[in-house]
C-alpha cells in the first residue's frame, strides 16, 4: 500500500469518527410532556420543543409578560406545543424582536418546576411569500416591466 492510501484511509476515519460523535447531540422537536418527563428522570439535556403563541379574538398575545423597565432580562409567555399543551416558558434574556409577528416559535432548553426554562428562541416569521406569489414594492413591480 501506499503512504497517499494509508493517509487517505486515516483521514476518512477521522471524517467518520467526527459525523459520529456530532451526530448523537442532534436534537429533535419533543413536547412539554416528554419534557416534563426527561426531568422527572433526572435527563438533563437540552431540548427543542415546538410550538405557536396563544392569541385571543383580537388577535394579540395572552400570557405575555415582558417589562424592560423593570427588568429587561426576563421574558414569560405561554406556548402550546403540537400536543396542544399550554405551558409557561421563562426566557432570561430581552423579548426577540419580531416576537409577535412569528407563526411558530422553537424553544430551546428544559423543564424547572411548573415552567419551562428556555435558553434560546428561534422564531419563524410570516414569509413574504404569500399564497405563491411574491410581496413587491412598487419599485420592484416598475423596474421588472422595463
Amino acid at each position: 500500500m501506499k503512504i497517499s492510501h494509508i493517509i487517505g484511509i486515516i483521514v476518512i476515519a477521522i471524517a467518520i469518527g467526527i459525523i459520529a460523535s456530532t451526530a448523537g447531540d442532534a436534537s429533535v422537536y419533543t413536547t412539554f410532556t416528554k419534557a416534563e418527563q426527561m426531568a422527572k428522570d433526572g435527563d438533563d439535556n437540552q431540548i427543542h420543543v415546538v410550538g405557536k403563541l396563544q392569541k385571543n379574538a383580537q388577535g394579540q398575545i395572552v400570557d405575555m409578560l415582558y417589562n424592560p423597565g423593570i427588568d429587561p432580562n426576563h421574558f414569560e409567555f405561554s406556548l402550546v406545543d403540537t400536543d396542544n399543551r399550554m405551558q409557561k416558558v421563562v426566557y432570561n434574556s430581552p423579548k426577540p424582536q419580531d416576537f409577535e409577528r412569528s407563526e411558530q416559535i422553537v424553544i430551546i432548553g428544559k423543564m424547572q418546576g411548573d415552567h419551562f426554562q428556555c435558553n434560546k428562541i428561534l422564531l419563524k416569521c410570516p414569509s413574504k411569500y404569500q399564497d405563491g406569489k411574491l410581496e413587491t414594492t412598487e419599485h420592484e413591480a416598475k423596474t421588472a416591466k422595463i
